[in-house]
């Protein structure tokens, strides 16, 4: 019985890493698996030190954008903290309501801030 191919087949001579090129692509191949399967030690950091550098401000930011936004964030928060005061009593209540004055605090240093912001500004 005749066979077309021969037994075992026949391979070619040539090392895949013969030519220069063959061996930057088998680097870079490589280089892209550590990269994705083999994570470097200091990305294994304990979670607390991730959750400290989760929100970051640029440092080039618009002061007059950042006291905007500060604004904005108390004034969520404030609302948010009389919802949250009405359907409580007593004790909580009274709790919810101390949060409350200090975000108002927060609040009008933002708005003073931002005027000062503007003035300085102006000139």
């Amino acid at each position: 019985m005749f066979k077309p191919t021969p037994n075992p087949p026949e391979t070619d001579p040539v090392s895949p890493y013969a030519s220069l090129d063959s061996k930057k692509l088998h680097a870079a191949a490589e280089k892209a698996l550590d990269h994705y399967l083999k994570p470097a030690i200091e990305s294994l950091r304990p979670s607390q030190d991730r959750a400290m550098k989760m929100f970051t401000v640029v440092p080039d930011a618009n002061p007059e954008a950042l006291i905007i936004q500060t604004y904005e964030t108390f004034s969520s928060v404030s609302l948010l903290l009389l919802d949250l005061a009405d359907s409580l009593e007593d004790k909580q209540r009274h709790l919810a309501m101390a949060i409350y004055q200090m975000s108002e605090m927060g609040l009008m240093l933002a708005e003073r801030s931002l005027d000062i912001e503007r003035a300085v500004g102006a000139t």
